[in-house]
This record gives C-alpha cells, sequence and structure tokens, in this order.
C-alpha cells in the first residue's frame, strides 16, 4: 500500500518535531528507539531541518512504502532494522540492516516495506554537479 505524499509532509509538520529537536541536542539517543512501528502505516520523525537539509527516521511497517518520485538533491538511506526493497530508475535494490545507498538527485524512486523497517534518510541540499 503507498501512502500520500501530501499526508506524508502535514505529518511531518506536527509541533512535535520541534519539541524533540531542541531537547535532543547535546544529548546522546540510540536512533532506533527513536521512532516506533505502527500496525499498517509510515512514521515519520525529523531531527534536523535546516536550510543545508534534513535528517529523517522512518518507520515502515510491512506492506507499506512510498511511491515513485523524485527528489531535487541525493538522498542517503541507512537502514536500521528489518528489510526493503528500494527501486532507483526501475532497478530494485534489496536493503537489510546496517546497508546503505544513495539515491541519486532527479533520479525516479521508490521503497517497499519487504518486512517491517526503519532507515535514516539524511538529504543535503546544494550544488549538484
Amino acid at each position: 500500500m503507498d501512502i500520500d505524499r501530501e499526508k506524508l509532509k502535514i505529518f511531518r509538520k506536527g509541533g512535535i518535531m520541534e519539541k524533540i529537536k531542541e531537547k535532543e541536542k547535546g544529548i546522546p539517543f540510540n536512533l532506533e528507539n527513536e521512532v516506533a512501528y505502527a500496525d499498517g502505516s509510515v512514521v515519520s520523525k525529523t531531527l534536523l531541518n535546516s536550510l543545508a537539509g534534513t535528517v529523517t527516521l522512518f518507520s515502515f511497517d510491512a506492506g507499506q512504502g512510498l511511491s515513485e518520485h523524485t527528489a531535487p538533491f541525493d538522498a542517503m538511506v541507512h537502514l536500521l532494522d528489518g528489510e526493503a526493497k528500494i527501486t532507483i530508475g526501475g532497478n530494485p535494490n534489496l536493503v537489510s540492516k546496517g546497508d546503505m545507498l544513495i539515491m541519486p538527485a532527479n533520479v525516479p524512486h521508490a521503497l517497499m516495506a519487504e518486512k517491517p523497517f526503519k532507515m535514516l534518510l539524511i538529504m543535503i541540499r546544494g550544488k549538484q554537479e
């Protein structure tokens, strides 16, 4: 099941994100424990959001995903738990806990939870070469 990108954007703009960002600065935390799984859902938690880029945690329940889309900047994914199929430019990649993958700017990509998974998404905004 794919989720609506607009609903995801609205969900990610919740006021709790700012409180968490302020609370966590300078204090160690465990990434895997910062975002929980939710039945039949995708959950996101923005850790940092600046003009330079964003760092966002996600959890995907099995069968959940993000439909094909593009981003204007490179984005790096680090799987913290589980297993996902990440398709980039039509090429599927099966990634598991500990794997990292760079999704190139302006190339269509999609994510699907083969099993429940958690990931850290790092997007650096800047000039593309």
